[in-house]
């Protein structure tokens, strides 16, 4: 086993500053190495579990590095639920993936820093941008991080604020113009911002409602909180089972579909870069029979309008 862990710090470049920090880390690498492979083992799943960047980190050390993010309160209106304007959407098609339209862009990787909400939140625009125009341009996340008005950072953020901030803005840079960086700077909100990824402003999914986020997604990529507990080490497949309504991380639905066995999916670009899950995507179990949705995925979502 010590074999594997050393031929992993090679692969994914890990140190540690000493020894007794080294084996401390193994010894999590060795029981995450046992939790997968019993997962796999099962046969009655319809995912696979994989060792990836995370598989030295405990499933709280996962979580309090890689979901932070923050959602609204809901005792406080922030949104008209009439500006949802796909309530009354008729022949949504049986399966849809936004990236045969040309309508996503490569994945990213937000590293270490906290981001993901404005990951999640420039896939969305770039979605209906490309929708709208015919032409699909990577935008610029850390633009948003250094920029936001609600001063939110790598320790989280929530993808409404990062819309409002695009809106009000007058637009977005480029990633080429304005690269990211993994950690927040200073703004530079003089960098030339791409014309066509201005929008008018969002709407919001109305909550807990899986039909109505269908609804959505069958026009445009949507923007999402989610439970991440069972993401540290997905690999493949359709995610279902036992999972939780913290919903602390935030990513974009791209497209829906049914796989092979019969299980209906959201499918779902990350920001935890290509090496990890399907190539950097996640399929999540679709119409669970709650309302949340799997992992939370129903409670909380908004979209960017143009």
């Amino acid at each position: 086993m010590s074999i594997k862990h050393e031929k992993w710090m090679a692969q994914h470049g890990f140190s540690y500053e000493n020894e007794k920090v080294k084996e401390a880390r193994f010894q999590i690498f060795k029981d995450n190495m046992h939790h997968i492979e019993r997962h796999n083992h099962e046969g009655n799943r319809t995912y696979k579990l994989g060792i990836n960047k995370f598989a030295d980190l405990t499933n709280e050390e996962f979580l309090a590095k890689y979901a932070r993010s923050s959602m609204p309160s809901f005792k406080v209106p922030l949104w008209n639920e009439s500006s949802y304007e796909y309530k009354d959407m008729k022949d949504i098609p049986f399966s849809l993936d936004w990236r045969d339209h040309n309508a996503v862009t490569a994945i990213q990787n937000q590293r270490r820093c906290g981001c993901c909400w404005a990951f999640a939140a420039v896939a969305a625009i770039e979605g209906i941008v490309a929708i709208r125009s015919g032409k699909l341009t990577q935008l610029s996340e850390q633009h948003i991080l250094d920029c936001n008005y609600e001063h939110e950072d790598c320790n989280g953020g929530r993808m409404d604020h990062a819309f409002e901030y695009v809106w009000k803005n007058g637009g977005l840079a480029s990633d080429i113009d304005y690269p990211y960086t993994g950690t927040q700077g200073a703004c530079a909100n003089n960098k030339p911002s791409s014309l066509s990824s201005i929008i008018t402003g969002f709407s919001c999914i109305p909550n807990y409602n899986e039909a109505a986020l269908l609804a959505a997604v069958a026009n445009q990529p949507v923007s999402v909180n989610i439970d991440p507990k069972l993401l540290q080490f997905y690999h493949s497949g359709v995610l279902t089972g036992e999972c939780g309504t913290s919903v602390t991380h935030i990513v974009t639905i791209v497209g829906y579909g049914v796989d092979e066995n019969g299980v209906e999916f959201w499918l779902v670009k990350n920001s935890w870069g290509p090496q990890w899950g399907e190539d950097g995507y996640v399929r999540v179990q679709r119409n669970v029979g709650v309302k949340e949705g799997m992992c939370g995925i129903a409670i909380f979502g908004c979209y960017p309008n143009v």
